[in-house]
């Protein structure tokens, strides 16, 4: 009998992972965020209490709930405070080595039970699970962005990636209010194989002058049912991140739908990534926030 899954920990303070710290720490489970650089994990903190606290104010949770959710949280820069953590998410930037050596180090840290989970979306699951001495125990959980409002998680195993895993995986996102589906192991998985040439048109259109960043978002929204406009969600994800993946799958398909057009170069040279840095297609007094 495996035990049950009462610690969280996060690996990388960004948007995607501070985001899923929310989300693990809405669920109950103690949640602890790492990250090498005290100033990001500082922010990310920030970010994820400021989120909950937002979220009692605008009535979506009790102040109790938001509270013992804040409570659950908690960080740290040493890998070695890891060590009592049942599910292990890494969500730290899209490379293979770093990944396969954050794996590495972590083998002699974390108990033989511990669920490893990664949320790349670009790099082959089998190519990180190759970093540990378990890959059974890898297994790629894609959370869509940004995590605590998105309800699905793609599942994507590996090619050693066992059963076990497999169902403990599901059962765990279950317990977080997550609904799955599960891929193959291919650049992209779904989502992000259909999202990510939809938001270069959409960028494309805007640089046509097909309609301005309001219209084309109201347009989707109240045409198409989206919950979130094309340029909301690019501000959220942040334009620095949009390019790294759309880059990575086209480095990998060489489709020129994925290869991001001459504004997103233009965006991020001028600092203009998004909700993180105040100001992207939108400009924002408060950068804490996840679009809620």
């Amino acid at each position: 009998m495996t035990p049950p899954i009462r610690t969280v920990a996060v690996i990388g303070a960004g948007t995607m992972g501070s985001g899923i710290a929310v989300v693990a720490a809405q669920a109950g489970y103690r949640t602890i965020i790492r990250d090498l650089d005290e100033a990001n994990l500082a922010r990310g903190l920030d970010t994820a209490r400021g989120f909950l606290t937002k979220s009692a104010e605008k009535g979506k949770l009790t102040p109790e709930q938001s509270a013992s959710a804040i409570g659950n949280l908690s960080g740290t820069t040493d890998l070695r405070d890891l060590s009592a953590a049942d599910v292990v998410i890494e969500a730290i930037f899209e490379n293979l080595s770093a990944k396969q050596r954050l794996w590495s180090d972590l083998d002699p840290v974390v108990s033989p039970d511990t669920l490893l989970h990664t949320n790349t979306s670009t790099l082959p699951v089998t190519g990180i699970a190759a970093g540990s001495k378990s890959p059974n125990r890898v297994i790629g959980t894609h959370y869509c962005n940004p995590a605590p409002l998105m309800k699905l998680v793609e599942v994507a195993r590996g090619r050693y990636t066992d059963d076990a895993t497999y169902h403990r995986t599901r059962e765990f996102l279950t317990t977080l209010g997550k609904t799955t589906v599960t891929t193959k192991d291919q650049p992209g998985f779904i989502v992000n194989r259909f999202l990510i040439p939809w938001e270069n048109n959409v960028i494309r259109a805007l640089e046509a002058g097909l309609g301005t960043v309001e219209s084309i978002d109201l347009a989707v929204t109240s045409g198409l049912g989206h919950p979130m406009g094309p340029f909301r969600l690019l501000d959220v994800v942040g334009m620095d991140i949009h390019k790294e993946v759309a880059m990575r799958l086209y480095e990998q398909f060489r489709d020129p739908r994925f290869a991001p057009p001459p504004m997103v170069d233009r965006m991020i040279a001028a600092g203009d990534l998004g909700r993180k840095t105040g100001r992207g297609f939108y400009t924002y007094d408060d950068n804490r926030l996840f679009g809620a």
